[in-house]
């Protein structure tokens, strides 16, 4: 069965390619009630992970629990052995993301789904490659057969142009993708002219989304409680479900704690949260600046809201007083990314669209006998996903070990620095020194780098997969020893 999964931060949505037809599948609560979600929730529970809708009830009773583990992907630092903790529990990221995605596969199969599963994942935009590989990881480990990682907003693109198709014309074939989900915020420009779409450019935050109005919440509750309050992740809960009972005719958003409702006037939480909407909108202004122009000379067919962010009537006004019309909210907000995956993951499906990259990735490099440092790009925004792309570089080496500062970035200066948004990508200390390299068990650091006159010859070979992920090597020409790293990875990986 080919599938679209959607690892939500908060939900996790799984729609099938079915002859043409991409439904959304639907899953059963404890009390049997049907769900067109898996809840991404993981709890403790007599020395036993629980996940999805049984993981919900374990924390409404106290149990410890992790929410939000999508967030503590977007760590620049992650691999898949990064330690999270639930409660007295420690054990790896990788390990419990895989876990719950093995309970999501597990209720794949109760809606009568035999044989492999296949499926095409989605990934925030802004997603660095030490999220992508930890992610794509443990769906393997859960025992899906990954046909390909997508950006989410892409994604849901591809379902805007099987779904919204009659707001497109031959003049107006860009859409501006605005995805406010759980935890992370993306917007992409996409021009779905034709079946064959693009992605031109994106831009997003991994630290924005629903959870942050959860916060908000949370918070104006604590303000007005005289006594204890329910464990953080229980109250947190507990607002996020009464957010998404917010509607636009609601006064008040309705709290409910074990022993009293608390109501927050919905004029309160809105202005508590609009700092949040306009952090989004700051980010977009590089994209909705096209908006913006003449109508009439607009190539703009408008803004597709998707996320379960999208649902807070404040997002919606907000975004719907700035660009008025030509504002569409997809008839499945929550939906839609698994519904474009799934179309990707479709063999028969006309529909496909060619992504981008969304972060650039470079190299800090010391200049002028270690005097200096540089930055060089390797790869921009501009690069095409279509198929796997090699960078290779090839100098004689000044040093007798070799320091590179791998850094990805969401954007550079007219000169090529880059700027705001910097993720370590890695740090590769090598030894172009063959005495230094058969020193068996001996560590190399920076603090050994020497001046020499005549170094080693050096390649460097960076392989960027469609997936967005990149892979760097670094090899003595001389002695044929190499160093590989893929962020995510817990140690780079020798050979000689």
């Amino acid at each position: 069965m080919d599938l679209g999964i959607d690892l939500g931060t908060t939900h996790t949505v799984v729609a099938s390619a079915d002859r043409g037809n991409f439904p959304v599948m639907s899953f059963p609560d404890q009390d049997g009630d049907s769900h067109d979600h898996i809840p991404s929730l993981t709890a403790l529970v007599d020395g036993e992970l629980v996940h999805g809708f049984a993981a919900a009830e374990a924390l409404s009773q106290g149990h410890p629990g992790i929410r939000s583990v999508k967030r503590a992907l977007a760590s620049p630092s992650v691999t898949f052995s990064t330690p999270v903790h639930i409660g007295e529990t420690t054990l790896p990221i990788g390990e419990l993301l895989a876990s719950y995605l093995g309970h999501v596969a597990g209720q794949i199969r109760l809606n009568g789904i035999q044989g492999q599963l296949r499926a095409v994942i989605g990934v925030p935009a802004h997603a660095h490659t030490g999220q992508r590989f930890v992610t794509m990881e443990a769906f393997k480990a859960a025992g899906f057969a990954v046909l390909g990682m997508m950006n989410e907003p892409s994604a849901a693109g591809l379902e805007y142009s099987l779904r919204q198709s009659r707001t497109l014309n031959s003049r107006r074939t860009r859409v501006i993708i605005y995805d406010l989900g759980g935890g992370t915020f993306d917007a992409s420009l996409v021009d779905l002219s034709g079946t064959t779409g693009e992605v031109i450019d994106s831009v997003g935050l991994n630290d924005l989304g629903g959870d942050d109005f959860d916060q908000v919440l949370a918070g104006l509750v604590a303000g007005r409680v005289n006594g204890p309050l329910p464990g953080q992740d229980a109250l947190l809960e507990v607002c996020r479900l009464a957010k998404e009972g917010v509607r636009p005719q609601s006064r008040n958003v309705l709290v409910d704690l074990p022993d009293q409702t608390v109501r927050i006037p919905v004029a309160d939480f809105e202005t508590a949260c609009q700092p949040l909407v306009d952090r989004s909108l700051a980010v977009m202004e590089p994209l909705s600046r096209l908006l913006q122009c003449d109508p009439a000379a607009s190539d703009i067919a408008g803004i597709d809201m998707v996320g379960g962010g999208t649902a807070l009537p404040l997002v919606s006004r907000r975004i719907r007083s700035l660009f008025g019309r030509r504002v569409h909210r997809s008839p499945s907000p929550t939906g839609s990314t698994a519904i474009g995956l799934a179309i990707a993951a479709d063999p028969t499906s006309p529909h496909s669209v060619r992504d981008r990259l969304s972060r650039g990735f470079g190299v800090f490099r010391e200049t002028n006998w270690g005097q200096q440092v540089a930055f060089d790009v390797l790869a921009d925004q501009s690069l095409r996903l279509d198929s796997p792309v090699t960078i290779t570089r090839r100098y004689r080496s000044r040093h007798n070990v070799g320091v590179y500062r791998f850094v990805e970035f969401s954007r550079t200066d007219a000169d090529g620095t880059p700027r705001g948004d910097l993720t370590p990508f890695a740090q590769i200390v090598v030894p172009l020194d063959a005495a230094l390299q058969d020193a068996a068990g001996r560590a190399v650091d920076a603090s050994q780098v020497r001046a020499v006159e005549n170094g080693h010859q050096v390649q460097e070979s960076y392989i960027i997969d469609p997936s967005g992920m990149v892979s760097a090597t670094i090899t003595d020409i001389d002695t044929g020893w190499a160093v590989t790293t893929t962020m995510g990875r817990d140690r780079p990986v020798v050979s000689n």
